[in-house]
């Protein structure tokens, strides 16, 4: 039988990280990062990141392992997870970000390697004529492709361009065919999924507790790199709008309501995805409230002996 593992996901702030720290130090587990922005060195606070404390507290992988300058692919988040998942006698893997779940639950289509002049090729492109031309260039090429990605996604696109370019097949035509398959674990999830107003009212003390930590001080050293804003890393929530501040484009107040809403609108997309998607049995947590302390002791009872069943 294959070894058990479990997914907390649901939209950002909806309690996740706190419920996998619980769940990690009651039952032995090891919290695996499943969200594409915490992935980057340097973004702690802007990406609500585990603290220093809480990292002693139960293992933690995958958090801050990458450069922000070298974007992250999801296959190789696929392998390094699967590497951290052998490791571990509980995987809990956390996370918003659905592409990554399933590739593990579904596996990924094996598309070859692009050479790097290729790629640097494509993100130059990308650069010059912007994410909605270069779309439409994709579109009349590659409409297959094209049809699934939005024209504001700009690296998507770019590696949507590079397959295209590299391989001389589109990237539709290559999830089409026969890829890696499913990770061998039995799957099961714990899908936080507070309503509107709860979200919204996260959000806005998540931004505040952002600036308080030291957000614009993070932002300041992203700065300090010179990276180019297309890299995933300078789209975390509330990177465009504190360079704003910094660079006199907008007051904070301003940027606290566009990152506010840029991330409530997040949030909308991450909550239907995980609603449509089956990353294993799944027990759906309709909290009225965010967090894990809102949790009533029976609920917290009955993700205990959903997560042992597993065992």
């Amino acid at each position: 039988m294959n070894p058990p593992a479990l997914f907390i996901v649901g939209p950002t702030a909806s309690g996740k990280s706190a419920l996998a720290l619980d769940l990690a130090e009651r039952l032995g587990g090891t919290i695996v990062n499943t969200d594409s922005m915490q992935v980057y060195a340097g973004l702690r606070v802007l990406t609500a990141g585990p603290s220093l404390a809480e990292e002693a507290r139960v293992p933690h992988r995958l958090y801050g392992v990458r450069a922000p300058a070298d974007p992250g692919s999801v296959a190789w988040w696929r392998g390094a997870a699967l590497t951290a998942m052998a490791a571990a006698s509980l995987p809990i893997l956390c996370g918003g970000t659905g592409m990554y779940a399933a590739a593990l639950t579904e596996g990924l289509s094996a598309v070859p390697p692009v050479e790097p002049a290729i790629r640097a090729a494509a993100r130059a492109l990308l650069a010059e004529i912007g994410p909605e031309a270069l779309h439409g260039r994709l579109a009349a090429e590659d409409p297959a492709t094209a049809s699934g990605l939005r024209p504001s996604d700009p690296q998507r696109i770019a590696r949507a361009w590079e397959v295209l370019r590299g391989t001389g097949r589109g990237l539709a035509a290559w999830q089409a065919g026969p890829g890696t398959g499913p990770a061998p674990y039995r799957f099961a999830a714990i899908l936080l999924d507070p309503p509107r107003d709860a979200l919204r009212s996260a959000i806005t003390r998540r931004w505040q507790a952002m600036l308080d930590g030291g957000a614009q001080a993070e932002v300041e050293a992203l700065r300090a790199q010179g990276l180019d804003p297309a890299l995933p890393a300078m789209r975390a929530h509330g990177v465009p709008e504190l360079i704003a501040v910094a660079e006199g484009r907008m007051g904070l107040e301003e940027a606290g309501r566009r990152a506010c809403l840029a991330m409530g609108q997040y949030t909308k997309r991450q909550a239907t995805w995980f609603r449509n998607h089956d990353l294993g049995p799944t027990h759906r947590i309709y909290a009225r409230t965010t967090g894990l302390t809102q949790f009533s002791e029976s609920e917290r009872a009955e993700i205990i002996a959903f997560v042992q069943r597993l065992r």
